[in-house]
């Protein structure tokens, strides 16, 4: 059978790609090395609660078209992000907010908390940030950065923050009102019911295989016309959007890309109807060696007995874990544009998504890459 494009990985980019394709009349087939569809969206009911297994994953954008299209398969909830610090039996709101500034100094309006922070910045006289950790507190000084940004900075990359390069943290987002919404963006919310019934309805009529990896899948085969792209059966692809990790699709030929993975400790709470009082707590001791906790039913403003919380750790990729982030530092940017120049020596292939392009992208903004992508197809 001649299929149009077989796409690999069945996250938001293989998805809108496979949908946009087959209402253009493409014949495609999408695999997925899990066993389920969705990628990191992936939610999963456990006792009526719909469960973020990898991650917290809020909708948000301030595209309109990318909302109308996304409202196109889900009803959309009006959650709003609002996650609060843990520091040492302190809550401080986040983002760094009037509120988070009248919590840690006792002060009203937004001149005295410049003013706090301003005198705070002046006292260490750093002129050319050499680190993040000079780049931090240059730019929101001392008690802010020891309390809500060393702590939790060092947990995700895995290193000291003076060991981290300055360019990571090109600002942080001071804010002089009374706003605890993480996001500036006009739209935002989560899919009524989970993002997995979302991709449900984005899939209709679409061949799927899941629990099976591009490499045992199919076969690139170099012939006289060109490279011939088969599966085990027979049949053939005329082109493949790949949506895995760039440097494996090469067999790591390069060397390695760097990643940030994740691991989940998942407890389902009988009789506790409410853990934590809010869907997401930041971690930001050193100590504490999970970032954060997510207490899912807060997402749908659960009212059901029981609760199910996530603690989230952050650990050093290695091959065969999940990848979840690339780490975007001068190595690895030198690294993966010598991949890119790899990918360009085969027009048959795609490379889209967060790990096929290297790159951390939002939900808005993946939707956004594939929609390009397919409009740029014939």
């Amino acid at each position: 059978m001649q299929y149009d494009y077989l796409i690999v990985g069945a996250g938001l980019f293989g998805v809108v790609f496979a949908h946009e394709m087959k209402q253009k009349g493409s014949r495609v087939l999408l695999i997925d090395r899990r066993k389920h569809i969705a990628g990191n969206i992936y939610t999963e009911d456990v006792r009526g609660i719909q469960v973020h297994k990898y991650g917290a994953h809020i909708f948000h954008t301030s595209d309109k078209a990318i909302w109308e299209y996304v409202n196109q398969f889900a009803d959309f909830n009006h959650y709003i992000n609002s996650p609060v610090a843990y520091y040492k039996g302190e809550l401080y709101n986040l983002p760094f907010n009037m509120n988070t500034f009248n919590k840690m100094w006792g002060v009203v309006t937004p001149d005295e908390a410049r003013a706090q922070i301003n005198a705070q910045i002046e006292k260490l006289h750093i002129e050319n940030p050499q680190n993040l950790e000079e780049q931090a507190l240059s730019l929101v000084g001392t008690d802010v950065y020891e309390k809500l940004v060393k702590g939790y900075t060092e947990k995700q990359w895995g290193r000291d923050c003076k060991e981290l390069p300055a360019f990571i943290i090109k600002r942080l987002p001071l804010r002089f009102t009374y706003d605890n919404n993480y996001f500036n963006d006009r739209y935002q919310g989560i899919p009524v019911g989970g993002y997995t019934a979302m991709v449900e309805n984005m899939l209709e009529g679409i061949e799927v295989r899941t629990g099976i990896s591009y490499k045992e899948f199919a076969v690139e085969q170099e012939t006289e016309n060109g490279i011939k792209v088969s599966d085990r059966e027979g049949n053939s692809y005329r082109k493949v959007v790949y949506t895995g990790m760039l440097d494996e699709y090469f067999d790591y030929c390069l060397g390695h890309l760097e990643y940030r993975s994740l691991r989940f400790e998942t407890q389902e709470l009988e009789g506790c109807s409410n853990y934590q009082g809010n869907a997401v707590v930041n971690y930001t001791q050193r100590e504490v060696p999970y970032t954060r906790i997510i207490e899912h039913k807060h997402f749908e403003f659960g009212t059901q007995p029981d609760t199910v919380i996530t603690r989230e750790y952050p650990m050093q990729w290695k091959e065969g874990d999940e990848p979840y982030y690339p780490v975007n530092d001068e190595r690895n940017e030198t690294l993966s544009g010598q991949y890119r120049k790899l990918a360009k020596e085969r027009p048959y292939v795609i490379f889209g998504g967060r790990l096929g392009q290297y790159k951390y992208y939002d939900m808005d903004k993946v939707i956004a890459a594939a929609l390009s992508v397919a409009r740029a197809e014939v």
